[in-house]
């Protein structure tokens, strides 16, 4: 089957988005791309350490990718970390101070600013502990199927 064409947004989220999960795997994180929390609102990477702890990391393409995003304090409730991953040459200036930074290209990523450290209701954590189980194996088994 042909792959549908990709805009130039969709090519820097992409490479932006690789090097995200290849960072945190580096950190040891196992991770999600497009993940559902809360009130069915997508997340665009998330990541589980060993010690249970979540990341959840928004990747932003351009500065109107970024403004048009009305969404991302409903993750907060979701995470421990949060972050926000841009390529390099979007201004960074722009994004909020509360909120972590990370660069990435299709390679790697560095983090540029530390995302605070919160917390989660107890039965929302046991809930998408079990959501990201459940989902990372039927995307495994859907690679073998």
């Amino acid at each position: 089957m042909q792959q549908p064409f990709k805009t130039g947004a969709e090519q820097v989220t992409e490479r932006v988005t690789r090097g995200v999960c290849r960072m945190l795997n580096e950190l040891g994180y196992e991770t999600l791309r497009e993940f559902r929390v809360g009130s069915n609102r997508r997340v665009d990477v998330i990541g589980l350490n060993p010690d249970g702890e979540f990341v959840i990391v928004e990747v932003k393409s351009s500065v109107a990718d970024f403004r048009s995003d009305r969404k991302w304090r409903e993750y907060l409730a979701f995470c421990e970390k949060f972050y926000f991953a841009v390529p390099e040459d979007f201004p960074q200036a722009l994004l909020p101070e509360e909120c972590g930074l990370m660069v990435a290209d299709s390679f790697g990523g560095v983090v540029r600013r530390q995302s605070p450290v919160g917390s989660i209701n107890g039965n929302r954590k046991r809930s998408q502990l079990v959501r990201f189980a459940v989902t990372a194996a039927g995307r495994l088994r859907r690679t073998y199927e």
